[in-house]
């Protein structure tokens, strides 16, 4: 099993930006593809963004389309998630795990393990 370890999250006002990062330790991800997702209270986890091994693929959840930006420094062994007009509705814990991902479509593998995930709150 994969765990990746996710930073970023906070606090920040409707309208803000944050940028979560997705670290593996001991474990190179430039072979993998590698998705976002999230866990609003009271909801499902939900997939939010995926980005294929090479950087050339990626997905978007309609809710996040145009505000989100997917990307990935592989000789960081490091993938980013920059999140702009938030909103509180995207209010929840964010979590990074291997993946597969297509164009219109994404969602978790077998070895992917969930971590700790980082906490996105919205607020004013």
């Amino acid at each position: 099993q994969v765990q990746l370890v996710e930073s970023g999250g906070g606090l920040v006002q409707p309208g803000g930006s944050l940028r979560l990062s997705c670290a593996a330790s001991g474990f190179t991800l430039e072979s993998d593809a590698v998705g976002w997702f999230r866990q609003a209270p009271g909801k499902e986890r939900d997939g939010v963004s995926c980005i294929t091994s090479s950087g050339g693929t990626t997905y978007y959840a309609d809710s996040v389309k145009g505000r989100f930006t997917i990307s990935r420094d592989n000789a960081k062994n490091t993938v980013y998630l920059q999140m702009d007009s938030l909103s509180p509705e995207d209010t929840a814990v964010y979590y990074c795990l291997l993946s597969f991902c297509t164009a219109q479509a994404m969602g978790i593998i077998a070895r992917a393990s969930w971590g700790q995930g980082t906490q996105v709150t919205v607020s004013s």
